[in-house]
Formats: C-alpha cells, sequence, structure tokens
C-alpha cells in the first residue's frame, strides 16, 4: 500500500569516509583545467615567438659582416652559405675591377680572374697580353706574361687543333670556360692575400668533324694577389686536379647542341 506524504521522512547518514565524493571531485577538476589551458597558450605564443624571431637579422653591437651573419648556414653541413659584398660596378677591358679592400674583395678578385685565365681569350696572343695587363700586378707582370704565353700558346694551342693565333678549323667552334663553384681564403693581410677557387672547366672543340670534342673537367686554382693601393691584382698562380663530383648519368650532347649552347649562352662575372 503506498505511504502517504503524511508519513514522517527517515534521514540516513553515512560515515565520513562513504560521503559521496563527486561534487568535490568536480570542483578539483575546474583549477586543473583552467591551469591546462593557460599552460597551452603560453606554449603556443613561446613558439609564435621563435617563429617570428627566426628570420630576423641578429642585432649586435657591430651588426656584423655579411659573412658572419650567413655563418650559421654552415653548421647545417650544407658547407659555407653564399655571402659577400655587392658585386663591383666597374670593369677594364671587360673584366670586373675596383674590388674592395677586404678578404671577401679579393675572393671576388681571384674568381672573376679564374674566369679571365681560363677563357679562350688566353689562346690568342693579341688578347692574352691585354688580360695580363689588366689583371696582373705590375711588379709581377712580365713574368706572367712569359709564363703564360708558353702555357696557351705553341704546342698548347696546337693540341687543341688551333692555328698560332689561336684560331679553331673553319666549321668549328673552340670552346674554354671556367665556371667557378667557390673560393677560399687561405692567407690574408692589408697588402696580401691568398685564395683558392674551386672550378669546372670546360675544353674542346665543338662541331661535327671534331676529334676533340668538348669536355668538362674540375680544378682548383691557387691565387697570390696584392693590394696595389686601389684594387687587388695577380701575382702568381698554381692549379690542381680537383675535387671531381661523382660524374652523373646523363647522355652527353650532341656537337650541334654543345655549338648552340657556347654561341647563345654568355659568361659572367663574379663576386662574394
Amino acid at each position: 500500500m503506498p505511504l502517504s506524504d503524511d508519513q514522517p521522512h527517515t534521514r540516513t547518514r553515512l560515515p565520513v569516509d562513504a560521503q559521496p565524493s563527486a561534487p568535490q571531485t568536480l570542483r578539483q577538476s575546474r583549477p586543473l583545467r583552467t591551469l591546462l589551458t593557460v599552460l597551452v597558450v603560453v606554449t603556443l605564443l613561446v613558439a609564435a615567438i621563435s617563429i617570428a624571431n627566426r628570420g630576423k637579422p641578429g642585432t649586435g653591437s657591430g651588426g656584423g659582416s655579411s659573412a658572419d651573419r650567413a655563418a650559421p648556414g654552415a653548421a647545417s653541413g650544407a658547407g659555407p652559405a653564399p655571402s659577400g659584398d655587392q658585386p663591383v660596378g666597374t670593369t677594364v677591358n671587360g673584366i670586373a675591377s675596383g674590388f674592395p679592400h677586404s678578404d671577401q674583395g679579393a675572393q671576388s678578385a681571384a674568381a672573376n680572374y679564374a674566369v679571365a685565365i681560363g677563357s679562350a681569350d688566353m689562346f690568342r696572343t693579341d688578347s692574352r697580353h691585354t688580360i695580363v695587363a689588366t689583371i696582373a700586378d705590375p711588379g709581377a707582370a712580365a713574368a706572367l706574361q712569359s709564363r703564360l704565353d708558353q702555357g696557351f700558346g705553341g704546342d698548347t694551342a696546337a693540341r687543341y687543333g688551333l692555328d698560332a693565333q689561336g684560331r679553331a678549323p673553319k666549321g668549328l667552334t673552340f670552346v674554354s670556360r671556367t665556371i667557378p663553384a667557390g673560393t677560399k681564403s687561405t692567407g690574408y693581410s692589408d697588402a696580401d692575400a691568398k685564395v683558392e677557387v674551386w672550378c669546372a672547366g670546360l675544353t674542346g672543340l665543338a662541331g661535327e668533324r671534331s676529334v676533340q670534342p668538348v669536355t668538362a673537367n674540375w680544378f682548383t686554382l691557387a691565387l697570390s694577389l696584392h693590394w696595389t693601393g686601389s684594387d687587388w691584382k695577380l701575382t702568381d698562380f698554381t692549379s690542381r686536379q680537383g675535387p671531381a663530383p661523382m660524374p652523373g648519368d646523363q647522355q652527353a650532347a650532341t656537337a650541334e647542341e654543345i655549338t648552340g649552347a657556347v654561341q647563345q649562352f654568355g659568361g659572367f662575372r663574379y663576386a662574394r
């Protein structure tokens, strides 16, 4: 039989340890959730600030040179990052000149002089003498001229099928180009500098009847430079083979393609 509402109500009191704990747990979870939210927000802010500052240049007292700013890139294992002063804006006889009186200026001069020394113009007497007069230190010009006349004339020119004036046979194009891949300073003072230039070279006769096809090779030029008071000039140089990378799996171009490339693609002046 149903109980009447008029019946007295009975309240049961549980022991202290048996009291329901759900309300207390709920009260404790709210501060914990708030703390976690704050930690997430702070972490996101720190990450955002770190990303924003990553691309900004250093703000040290001296500002640092361009080489200094590029130095962190070397830690990645990729070697020194491209760096240096702006390219010089003046030329003499088609060769860059007026390089800065600095270590990087000497490296830039060395790269440009390597291009000149390895050019096809060096196989012609008149243009070779012009190049030497342009890049050589006055005190070393005579010795360099004699050495380069022996190195690029006579038997060397004949080996590539050139005549005494350095001209290629009719219907063929003589190719001689030096492409710097990088420079390294091995000694520097205000008066003198030593720079190594790692280069790739293209040399040979391009054309259908060529018996000296254009080939690629790698070598390193070590150049000694002297500051003349207004520019870096060459006093001596040596050459050694390599280091040569592993040849790629590429099909060699036809004689017609090489001839077209040589005639259509000009060379460069360099600065670092």
